[in-house]
Order: C-alpha cells, then sequence, then structure tokens
C-alpha cells in the first residue's frame, strides 16, 4: 500500500468477505489507520510495516500485513518475521501468494521464521480463531472463518501456542465462601480498595499497570515488552474513555 486511500482499501477489506457474518464486529476504521501511521503509532519508533492487498481480475480478494519489529530480533534475538491483519477469500493460492510476500521480506533480512496473524506488539489482536465460530467476537479478537486454519495447515503451518478464551457469569452476588476468601487475602496482604472520582486520579497507577502487563506476559511467544513511549501514547489515546466508577 502506497497511499492512503490504498490503505483504507487494505483495512476496509474485511468488510467484503464478513458482511453476511453477524458474529464478526467490524473494526473502527479510523483507529485502524491511525494505527497503520508511522506519525500517530509510536510503535514504529521500534517496527516497521507493509501492507499487501491481493487482487484477483481488478478485484481486491485478500490482505496481510508484513511485520518487523526490532526489539524483537535484536534485544531478544528472535529472528522472526511477524504477519497480521491476514483475511482472504477461500482460495488456497491468495493465501500462498499473501505468504509468499511475507517469505521475500524475512529472507531479505535473514530472518529464520514466520509467526502470526499477530500485531506490531503485544497490544495489538493476535491468533487465529480454530473453534467457536458461532460466538460473538470481541473488539480484541480477530474473527475468521474455519477455511483460515485449513489453508495454514496446507501451507504446513504448525500451531504454536493454543489461547483458550472464556465468558464469565458475575452473579448479582458472590457466594459467601468468595467473599470470606476475599477478606482473608485483603486482610493478609494488607489491601485495599480504591475509588476513583476521575480519570485525572488513574493516571499514576497506569505505568504499574502497564509494568505487570510485562511481567504477566513475558513467557508468550509473541511477547514484546511495552515501551515507555507507547504506555505514554496509550495514556493519551485511551484515558479520557475510561469511567472511573469501574
Amino acid at each position: 500500500m502506497k497511499t492512503k486511500k490504498e490503505l483504507r482499501q487494505f483495512v476496509k477489506f474485511p468488510f467484503s468477505i464478513y458482511d453476511k457474518e453477524t458474529n464478526w464486529v467490524p473494526p473502527l476504521i479510523n483507529d485502524e489507520l491511525e494505527s497503520m501511521d508511522p506519525e500517530k503509532n509510536p510503535v514504529f519508533k521500534n517496527a516497521e510495516a507493509r501492507f499487501f492487498l491481493a487482487l484477483k481480475n481488478g478485484k481486491p480478494v485478500g490482505r496481510i500485513a508484513a511485520i518487523i519489529n526490532h526489539i524483537e530480533i535484536n534485544e531478544q534475538g528472535k529472528p522472526k518475521m511477524r504477519f497480521g491483519w491476514y483475511d482472504a477469500i477461500d482460495d488456497l493460492e491468495v493465501t500462498k501468494a499473501l505468504i509468499a510476500k511475507i517469505e521475500e521480506i524475512g529472507r531479505a533480512h535473514n530472518l529464520q521464521w514466520i509467526e502470526g496473524p499477530v500485531g506490531f506488539s503485544n497490544m495489538e489482536k493476535a491468533g487465529m480463531l480454530i473453534e467457536g465460530f458461532e460466538y460473538l467476537n470481541t473488539m480484541i479478537t480477530w474473527y475468521n472463518y474455519p477455511y483460515y486454519k485449513e489453508h495454514f495447515e496446507k501451507l504446513n503451518f504448525e500451531k504454536a501456542s493454543e489461547w483458550v478464551e472464556y465468558e464469565i457469569q458475575i452473579p448479582e452476588k458472590s457466594p459467601e465462601k468468595v467473599e470470606k476468601f476475599a477478606r482473608i487475602i485483603v486482610e493478609r496482604y494488607k489491601l485495599k480498595l480504591i475509588h476513583f472520582n476521575n480519570s485525572k486520579e488513574i493516571l499514576p497507577y497506569v505505568d504499574d499497570m502497564f509494568g505487570l502487563l510485562n511481567k504477566t506476559y513475558n513467557e508468550l511467544s509473541t511477547f514484546v515488552p511495552i515501551q515507555q513511549y507507547q504506555i505514554d501514547h496509550y495514556k493519551d489515546k485511551y484515558i479520557k474513555y475510561i469511567n472511573p466508577h469501574y
């Protein structure tokens, strides 16, 4: 993709194949475009990406993003090529052509393997749906058709890990046993509930929250530490939307 018009076409491509799929949750187009803009997304300080749209008889039939995260390669010693934003019609040749672009770029940078679908860093969506197609997907997960998995298996990709998404039903009132256990934990570790009146009161805790995310997910194969300039970016972008009463 070389122009803003082409990038918008890249972002809007999934609308053409999921337009009748009621379990697909469409992305916010402008949010997607901003995430792919090096002038607006600080992740490009340590990553680079190229976006490809596959055409057949002049009509878009697939898309993919080729991603190189330099922190992952240089600091973590993982010589891998990332790919994300993969979508395609049910045509193995289209998927093969898209993956060929990822391989081509990977070879040019002497990278040894490919992993995806993932984003620029751990702050984007990752993974491919392999079951549960009958459920509404969330805005932080990618939805895809069952044939995606079949395409990648035919291209000799292997499953690196499997993630399970749960839906938890929260009762109106917690069982007494749970409340008792919570009281014990609060007393033992001298914890206290913090009630916020406005979003400014939340700000002092945000860096620690991201620090906890880094510690929690550092064993994942896709993990790349969240950098301070990314944290500052997300503060500026999202804090204003937080309801402090939640």
